[in-house]
């Protein structure tokens, strides 16, 4: 047992376990999520409860099945590129700014795990600007309605 503990793959093992173990979970308890929700629903029935008023206590059922509102999600990508690049650059910054003042520069390799944030942030202001131009072709100027509401505060 003892030669498992100091093994040099405990830790990547562990940390794919600690995932494997919260997805499972996740779907686990939405699973049981919805089991709740069908034996309200049938107890209500049972109990002779219409349905509207079943539908207006517990939701439709087709929670699932919403239209997103599409301005939202271009905020969120836009919101989430911001952070995302501004956790890379600041990353890269850190690192960079440690091995000024240590002269090591080994530490420079952390420098490269900012690259990492700041890719996903890229990724996200090239789907925002997608979800821009998708948005235009339907005939919602997204900049025309911004400037608006911002005039309008």
């Amino acid at each position: 047992m003892e030669n498992f503990v100091s093994s040099p793959f405990i830790v990547p093992v562990a940390g794919c376990a600690v995932g494997a173990v919260a997805i499972v979970s996740g779907i686990w308890f939405e699973a049981q999520q919805r089991r709740n929700k069908a034996e309200q629903r049938m107890a209500m029935i049972a109990r002779g409860v219409p349905i509207p008023e079943i539908e207006r206590l517990l939701g439709s059922g087709d929670e699932e099945k919403r239209v997103r509102d599409p301005l939202r999600s271009l905020g969120n990508a836009r919101r989430t590129g911001i952070v995302l690049v501004s956790v890379g650059l600041g990353l890269i910054f850190f690192f960079i700014t440690l091995y000024v003042i240590l002269q090591e520069r080994d530490v420079l390799a952390g420098a490269a795990v900012g690259i990492i944030p700041l890719a996903i942030g890229i990724g996200f202001f090239i789907d925002y600007n997608l979800q821009k131009r998708e948005l235009s072709r339907f005939g919602l100027e997204v900049g025309a309605e911004s400037a608006g509401s911002a005039l309008d505060r």
